[in-house]
């Protein structure tokens, strides 16, 4: 599979807010003396949110995963998840191959990052240094059985990613059947490792995903001016409720913003301007310049463009060097 088919990757990434509630706990590095909760977001490469959950504090990542991917509701589960470097685990690397999933977290201190060798005799020359963690696969192969019953039951939902991970580790420190796991999740971690150094497309892919996240939640920080982070339900169904909401908005203004990308190019094209697709390939539908978030809203249903026009047809587009009115009512984002 390419890893730019559309909407089969996945990027999992975490957004901060304020709110003392029963769900949330004290991380000062986020939220200074308040209490607060993590909002975990998943988006596909056709940057269209397809799930969130929220978590107390800053509840290492790792551990809601596999729970955000599995209970996205989509019809079809991306081949690819792509992550940031609070979801890394050995633990995780190995559920998510078990699950199916090709899992691939940005890694931090990468310099420092050991892999690891079923023989340890074998001279693998430059990577020698690399390659000393030795793997005893006698652990997978004695409790080969447990690891499959234990990932049927994730993958039918019996039992959350999460609640698993939780119970493989024991004050920081896994069970024999977790260590089990790990070793085999080691395996791909090895091999995650050496294609980040070796492919630039696979480097790429990361990195692209990551960059479509921190544009939303760029565009998010817009729409959610008036709370400005904050969050007001006291219980966590209110706090999904709300934030919901906030990615059907998101999704809205991304689906609004890639119809008028197309129409512009469009019209370009028609007048004979040189659209290079280097320079297409840039465009962001997170773009929200436009986007006024101030003032009256207006809820009137307009009018249909009739059957003439079809469905898609979209209004005129403005003429880029006339004088736009309304620059001054912008506020601070709008240079971005």
């Amino acid at each position: 599979m390419g890893a730019g088919s559309p909407g089969r990757v996945a990027f999992r990434d975490g957004d901060h807010g304020v709110r003392k509630s029963s769900v949330t706990d004290k991380t000062r590095k986020y939220f200074g003396p308040k209490r607060g909760m993590t909002l975990l977001n998943m988006i596909n490469d056709q940057a269209f949110g397809t799930g969130h959950k929220v978590v107390a504090g800053t509840d290492r990542d790792c551990l809601h995963a596999m729970d955000l991917f599995f209970g996205s509701g989509t019809a079809n589960l991306p081949e690819v998840l792509i992550t940031d470097t609070g979801s890394y685990s050995d633990l995780v690397f190995g559920i998510a191959q078990l699950l199916g999933v090709d899992y691939r977290p940005a890694l931090a201190d990468l310099p420092e990052q050991k892999g690891w060798r079923t023989d340890n005799g074998a001279d693998y020359g430059p990577l020698n240094t690399f390659a000393r963690g030795k793997l005893d696969l006698g652990k997978v192969r004695r409790h080969w059985n447990e690891i499959l019953r234990l990932i049927g039951t994730v993958y039918t939902s019996k039992v959350s990613a999460s609640d698993v991970v939780r119970a493989l580790q024991r004050d920081g420190h896994p069970t024999a059947l977790g260590e089990a796991i790990a070793t085999y999740g080691r395996i791909f971690k090895t091999l995650h490792i050496l294609s980040i150094i070796d492919s630039e497309p696979y480097r790429r892919c990361i990195k692209g995903m990551r960059n479509l996240q921190e544009g939303r939640h760029a565009l998010a920080e817009k729409i959610f001016h008036g709370r400005r982070r904050e969050l007001f339900q006291r219980y966590r169904e209110g706090m999904e409720d709300q934030l919901g909401a906030l990615g059907i908005v998101l999704n809205c203004v991304v689906l609004w913003n890639t119809v008028y990308i197309e129409a512009a190019l469009h019209q370009l094209r028609t007048q004979g301007y040189p659209v290079k697709d280097e320079d297409v390939a840039r465009l962001s539908p997170f773009m929200r310049k436009h986007v006024n978030v101030h003032g009256k809203y207006s809820y009137t249903v307009p009018k249909s463009a009739g059957p003439s026009k079809g469905a898609t047809a979209t209004r005129q587009l403005r003429d880029p060097d006339a004088r736009d009115e309304d620059a001054e009512d912008y506020d601070e984002d709008d240079s971005r």
